[in-house]
């Protein structure tokens, strides 16, 4: 059977990470015109990673079989945490290299997935892992929460994503009574319980989604509506500085999560219902592209911030340009290779026995199971 049940959403999920790459380039290496404008705020695609995350689990559970919770629990440590370790190492190696103080402390914090959780240990020892904290998080409630998801009706499920979509306008103006911009970016930014209702959305999505529910709009005009999205934070960013609570730093991503919600639903529904005209996001090179973005994501700032260590700063834009993209593609080359010979490695052997060897065969406590039998290898956390 064809793991890829939603190959769109495996094909969107490069994107998603192209997003956050180009975004730490113009940050951290060179801006570059035009481009670095548009993706001056693409940390947003980590929302976008949020969102996909809870409407990929629902999706995949809300089936008839029974999952245990320890065999849940256990699927997402092997999918998550050898190479989160690995990277771990290669951002302490590159940290050395450059002569900096090693986050001893912060380190011990994210091995456990807790780092995010303090604003001093954020960023533990590799920074882009930051997020893994917050996935953690959402595995933790995922059973309890999918189970208080599959009683409610359609209405109520309409009703929590409303809920769920305020919940951003609502953190982002709660940021005017936080004064310090450093604490104000953590708790609107990384803390995983202000991160929570993006992925409650793409939960709540996810079940609707499920039981047959479509939305009626297409990738394309989903697509449309993100850069047009994008656009308007340009002006915006030159509006207000970035200290300030009413900026775009915080507002991009927790504004963004609805966007992402359709965009999502948009490409679930045209690969569910059969539409043959799935495009370039369901071909096979999309979907491998997308099955490294999790690789990528977690190696890309090590090779960027090696590549300033070797070369030091680019000089003019035609150089930053030639940086751009072999710290790009060398990043890419790396995360799969990653993905080939240590990720899915690593993951079938922690996995341990088959699935079917664990399943109770008759009704007991654990998360409904996934409609297939295998656990989607779109659903990866970044």
């Amino acid at each position: 059977m064809d793991r890829d049940r939603l190959p769109s959403l495996t094909g969107l999920r490069f994107w998603a990470a192209l997003l956050v790459v180009t975004y730490h380039l113009s940050r951290q290496y060179h801006r570059l015109p035009l481009v670095s404008s548009l993706v001056w705020y693409g940390r947003d695609g980590v929302t976008f990673f949020f969102v996909l995350s809870g409407f990929v689990l629902a999706w995949s559970y809300a089936g008839a079989a029974v999952v245990p919770d320890r065999m849940f629990y256990r699927r997402r440590f092997a999918r998550v945490w050898p190479l989160h370790l690995l990277a771990t190492g290669l951002a302490l190696a590159v940290t050395f290299a450059a002569g900096g103080v090693l986050p001893w402390r912060a380190v011990l914090w994210s091995l456990p997935l807790l780092q995010a959780w303090a604003p001093s240990t954020v960023y533990g020892g590799n920074p882009a892992a930051w997020s893994l904290s917050a996935e953690a998080w959402f595995y933790l409630l995922l059973p309890a929460l999918l189970r208080i998801l599959l009683r409610r009706d359609g209405r109520a499920l309409a009703l929590l994503a409303a809920a769920a979509c305020c919940c951003g306008g609502a953190l982002w103006l709660a940021g005017a009574y936080v004064g310090p911009p450093a604490l104000r970016d953590w708790l609107l930014d990384y803390l995983p319980l202000t991160r929570t209702p993006q992925f409650l959305l793409g939960a709540v999505a996810g079940v609707a989604f499920r039981r047959g529910w479509r939305l009626p709009v297409t990738v394309g005009p989903a697509v449309a509506a993100l850069v047009l999205w994008h656009l308007a934070l340009v002006p915006w960013s030159a509006a207000v500085p970035e200290s300030r609570w009413y900026g775009p730093y915080s507002g991009s991503q927790l504004l963004v999560a609805p966007l992402f919600a359709v965009l999502v639903l948009a490409a679930a529904g045209r690969d569910a219902d059969g539409d043959r005209r799935r495009g370039a996001l369901a071909r096979p090179w999309m979907r491998r592209l997308g099955h490294w973005s999790f690789a990528w994501y977690l190696v890309h700032q090590s090779c960027l911030r090696s590549a300033l260590l070797l070369f030091g700063p680019p000089r003019g834009t035609a150089e930053a340009a030639t940086g751009w993209l072999l710290v790009a593609a060398l990043s890419l080359g790396l995360a799969g290779a990653l993905h080939t010979w240590v990720e899915r490695p690593l993951e079938a052997a922690l996995r341990g026995r088959p699935e079917h060897a664990e399943r109770p065969r008759g009704p007991g406590p654990g998360l409904p199971g996934p409609r297939s039998a295998a656990d989607p290898v779109y659903c990866r956390s970044v």
